[in-house]
């Protein structure tokens, strides 16, 4: 704790508990919107930070990634424990799940030996009654050392209680806080005992950390902490010769592996504790939850089921929100008629009419549908179901050659790549996570949702919602091949046994569903305030310079010697006059000669010169592909006339339901964004990034070769 100029004091507290204790929601209930999100120092790992002023302190509260222990051994557990060993917070809330005591009280007492301070929340503290549980707390927190709170975060209870029992552990105003040695059986407490006691005077270790705690770790094999501790340049160092004869003499006496023995004495301490606190045998909280799983989980029921729910969720992105996309739409094209209007003609106009409208506008028309999409999304995750589907597709999972945990981020990968990229970070297997950081990028992501919406609409009528999920379904297909070809090849592995926590079913709170439907909104809208509106200005630039002096026809002389008539064909000669002129201005300007290099390479996938061009910059971002096609077709028309669908299903635009089909799967399959790229390469390396950027991108153009040329032999053409 510190103390500002103005005499504020500043507290540093971070959360740290397994995943699905309701560790977020704490968060969220302490910090409210004042959070941020940013990266751990020299990782990709994602972490909020809150703040929060509550009486004379300033608050600065972290979200560390939910973890079940600190062996280091996934990205999460290491990022969690280093925040802790060099960050050095004032306290460590740990928020625990009050109906999985024994469970979570394993992550509990590796905190206790680290010597920390620490405030055991127990969440979700109405739930643990409703099931028959009742803990003792004050015993509870005699035997940890520490206070006890309850709380239950879906309705913000005991919030004020926790903040002000972590405050009082900070300024030393708490009684019962102290750090009990955990014990570990009379196999290895002796050893434990003699290796902290070296640890204690050892110059090397006097900034490492609790003594016991590093000696726990050192006998587990810990090499991060062995370095630390025992210099590399040192062999004769006192505690390596401690060190060695302890493992020696654990080795000699008994069959397990050290680690394993420390695991068992661990939970046999934990399991101690429960037996004093909890008062009477708990229910079976499952008991429910296991009904339901016996349904959707089932071995032929549970597949068809989940399929059911996603073409749910994209069926109601696209019908239901199509009410709110046509208001927007409307909102969009009368802004633009205004513009054009009340704007002197020229550049200026032509800038906001065709550049910034025509592109941006277009995008933002699609902004309920990816709102829906992420509330289903959300439901899915706090509901409890995601974990389910993740336990349903193991056996497909082992079928790639995958751990069923890969299956998580494979679909948050339908939301936005780059989160679910990072989220590759809870498997323990380097091979795992690149393969699926290598498969992520497959996974329809939110930013082609517009494209899909957009053709599937003006093309396929009824049927787009169908269109649609095929997309999806295409992209999983995709994913399966790829997934076989490389775990034949680059990517060889045995099958790795899947163990993941089926948390109990959950109604879903109104403010956790909106806050994680609010945060991956808001990167789609950061995206049209920033890249994608430079990107839409950049091409109306290219497409209006250079300026045609010379044309083929002398039109203002005959569109004036027109207006001075006064047949009723006059009108449609000048507009056709006009539209002759902006294609040759189109043609002539700089986004024409692109166009026209570009069109021999997607001619044979039935596309325009439009839409070969649109595809550039959506390697900078998916969403660009729709705010491009807005200004390419604005640019060839009449000001203020047709809206984009319309442009894109005339006639004259060449396109046909079969090349809006072959167009979408060459937008699902080709390169991802240029910050999935990012990403895969901090993730995963250059080696893998490159592979990602040339694999799909050949896989996407001779997938869109394939579906439009098949279609033409079929008689769709």
């Amino acid at each position: 704790m510190s103390e500002t100029k103005t005499g504020r004091r500043t507290i540093k507290i971070a959360l740290a508990g397994n995943p699905n204790s309701g560790k977020t929601s704490i968060f969220n209930c302490l910090t409210g919107a004042n959070q941020k999100v940013a990266n751990f120092p020299g990782v990709t790992v994602e972490k909020k930070v809150g703040v929060r002023k509550y009486g004379e302190y300033d608050i600065t509260f972290v979200d560390l990634p939910g973890t079940y222990s600190l062996t280091a051994y996934s990205l999460d557990e290491k990022v969690a424990r280093e925040f802790i060993l060099n960050e050095n917070p004032d306290v460590i809330v740990n928020v625990i799940d009050s109906g999985n005591l024994e469970r979570s009280l394993y992550l509990t007492t590796q905190l206790i030996e680290m010597g920390v301070h620490i405030v055991i929340d127990l969440n979700m503290w109405d739930e643990a009654r409703e099931s028959g549980i009742d803990i003792d707390t004050d015993k509870l927190s005699e035997l940890l050392g520490a206070p006890v709170v309850k709380t239950i975060a879906s309705r913000s209870q005991g919030i004020d209680n926790l903040l002000d029992t972590a405050i009082g552990l900070t300024v030393g105003n708490s009684s019962c806080h102290r750090h009990p040695p955990v014990s570990y059986g009379p196999k290895l407490d002796d050893i434990v005992n003699e290796i902290s006691c070296e640890i204690s005077t050892c110059k090397n270790c006097s900034g490492c950390g609790n003594p016991r705690w590093l000696a726990v770790r050192l006998l587990e094999g810990d090499s991060e902490i062995k370095a630390r501790c025992i210099p590399p340049d040192d062999p004769k160092n006192p505690l390596n010769a401690v060190l060695d004869k302890s493992v020696n003499h654990l080795k000699s006496t008994n069959k397990d592996d050290i680690e394993l023995i420390i695991t068992e004495g661990r939970y046999g301490y934990v399991a101690g504790i429960t037996r004093e606190v909890i008062k009477r045998p708990p229910l079976d909280r499952m008991k429910m939850s296991g009904q339901v799983d016996n349904i959707l989980t089932h071995r032929w029921f549970g597949y068809p089921i989940f399929i059911l729910m996603m073409y749910l969720i994209f069926e109601a992105t696209f019908t239901l929100g199509a009410y709110p996309m046509e208001w927007i739409e409307g909102g969009v094209s009368w802004l633009q008629g205004v513009l054009v209007t009340t704007l002197p003609a020229g550049m200026f106009r032509n800038l906001m009419t065709d550049g910034i409208i025509g592109g941006v506008g277009f995008l933002i028309v699609f902004l309920p549908n990816i709102v829906i999409l992420f509330l289903g999304i959300s439901l899915l995750e706090d509901s409890g179901y995601m974990a389910r589907a993740a336990f349903l597709m193991d056996k497909l999972m082992h079928y790639l050659g995958l751990h069923g945990k890969s299956f998580v981020p494979m679909l948050m990968g339908f939301g936005c790549a780059i989160p679910a990229i990072m989220a590759t970070r809870t498997l323990e297997s380097d091979r795992d996570r690149i393969m699926t950081i290598m498969l992520i990028p497959l996974m329809s992501c939110s930013a082609r949702l517009p494209v899909y919406i957009l053709f599937a609409g003006a093309f396929f009528g009824a049927g787009a919602g169908i269109v649609i999920f095929s997309m999806y379904l295409l992209g999983i297909v995709a994913a399966v091949i790829i997934a076989r070809i490389m775990q034949k090849t680059i990517l060889k592995s045995d099958d790795a046994p899947f163990v993941m926590e089926l948390p109990p079913y959950r109604w879903p709170t109104f403010s956790s569903v909106l806050i994680h439907m609010w945060e991956r909104t808001r990167i789609y809208l950061k995206k049209m305030g920033g890249i994608i509106l430079v990107a839409s200005i950049i091409l109306w630039a290219l497409g209006y310079f250079p300026r045609k002096e010379n044309y083929s026809v002398d039109y203002d002389s005959r569109i004036a010697a027109l207006s001075q008539q006064e047949n009723t064909g006059s009108s449609d000669e000048i507009t056709q006059l006009e539209n002759m002129r902006a294609a040759e201005d189109l043609e002539y300007s700089l986004i024409g000669r692109i166009g026209s290099a570009i069109a021999p390479l997607v001619k044979p996938l039935g596309f325009n010169w439009q839409m070969g061009v649109s595809l550039v910059p959506g390697f900078i971002a998916k969403e660009i592909v729709i705010s491009s096609l807005g200004v390419l077709y604005n640019l060839g028309e009449d000001e203020g006339s047709d809206t984009l669908v319309k442009s894109l299903t005339a006639p004259s635009s060449g396109i046909t339901p079969l090349t809006a089909l072959a167009y979408m799967v060459f937008v699902l399959l080709y390169t991802p964004c240029l910050s999935t790229v990012v990403i895969t390469r901090k993730e995963a390396g250059w080696k893998w990034m490159w592979l990602s950027i040339v694999s799909q991108t050949v896989l996407a153009y001779v997938s869109a070769l394939a579906v439009y040329r098949i279609g033409q032999l079929l008689g769709f053409g």
